[in-house]
């Protein structure tokens, strides 16, 4: 009965976008402000496949820059670092080409990149890869029109973990910030979604191992050193955080503590809850939080 199983085929997938559509809607802001207020969209051009690590670097890095259209102003554009998931050690930035069009639609250019992967090179290679980037993006500021000094970040899953450590370390005393980081590698606010902001609560999971290189009963110093939530200061940006209420691959509880120790030091932050959904379903129905966050980027610009 081929036609049979080709209709209930069609049936499972209209039923699955249909469930996906409904949970699209279905989120809690905590401490959000409505997004009325985002620019309308503006048409953009990409620059594909620019290399940003130099060329003794252990892998070449590339990197894919939307660049927005801004016919009217000759005023230089704000940046978001885009930084892709998947667990440090597999995926690509194409990942994240969605959202990079649509927040590059909004006015900001958008740089979105891939670092180099677990278990071959572990960590900190994937933040000295960020901070690289970062520091690309001050040397071109001049060629493509950028403002060096309005960089923020936006990271989901392990991209998440990655860019919130950049911005975290940048903002510290770390010695993380050696030899590639440091104040000009800071970032003016940080979009992460299903974030891991403490390793040391996974218990050495087969990721974080090779991630890290590792059990955390022999390197504990250096779980609690790539842990975002270890290097949080009252100099810390401000925080959007989107995360699923039932992943269970990075618990919500990793965003609610996160959160609590943001505010622990008087940093500004937002969490925008997806109720019914899981790690990857926070992702593949993220285009509420998609805008939200680019509401949330666009008020820190101007503020």
């Amino acid at each position: 009965m081929p036609g049979h199983r080709a209709g209930l085929k069609r049936g499972g997938i209209f039923g699955l976008i249909g469930g996906l559509l409904v949970l699209a809607g279905c989120a809690t802001h905590h401490n959000g402000t409505a997004s009325a207020g985002i620019p309308g969209q503006i048409p953009f051009r990409v620059e594909q496949d620019l290399r940003f690590s130099p060329s003794n670097w252990p892998e070449a890095l590339f990197a894919d820059l939307y660049l927005p259209d801004r016919q009217m102003s000759q005023a230089p554009n704000p940046v978001v670092l885009m930084v892709h998931g998947g667990g440090w050690q597999r995926r690509s930035r194409e990942d994240m080409a969605w959202i990079a069009e649509e927040v590059a639609s909004h006015g900001f250019a958008v740089l979105n990149i891939d670092y180099r992967f677990a278990p071959e090179h572990t960590f900190p290679a994937q933040l000295h890869d960020l901070q690289l980037a970062r520091q690309w993006l001050n040397r071109h500021a001049g060629e493509y029109q950028l403002d060096p000094n309005q960089v923020s970040g936006f990271g989901f899953s392990s991209g998440a973990h990655l860019i919130a450590l950049m911005a975290l370390v940048a903002s510290s005393d770390s010695d993380l910030n050696q030899p590639h980081g440091g104040s000009e590698t800071r970032l003016n606010a940080v979009v992460t979604g299903g974030l891991p902001s403490d390793l040391m609560a996974f218990c050495s999971g087969k990721l974080i191992r090779q991630f890290l290189g590792g059990e955390q009963q022999d390197m504990p110093e250096t779980y609690r050193k790539a842990s975002p939530i270890s290097h949080v200061t009252a100099d810390a940006p401000p925080f959007f955080l989107f995360h699923g209420a039932m992943d269970m691959l990075v618990p919500f509880s990793q965003a609610e503590r996160f959160r609590e120790t943001l505010e622990d030091h008087q940093v500004y932050s937002e969490l925008y809850e997806m109720h019914l959904r899981g790690h990857v379903t926070s992702f593949l129905t993220a285009g509420d939080a998609v805008d939200e966050a680019i509401g949330f980027l666009a008020r820190q610009h101007e503020g």
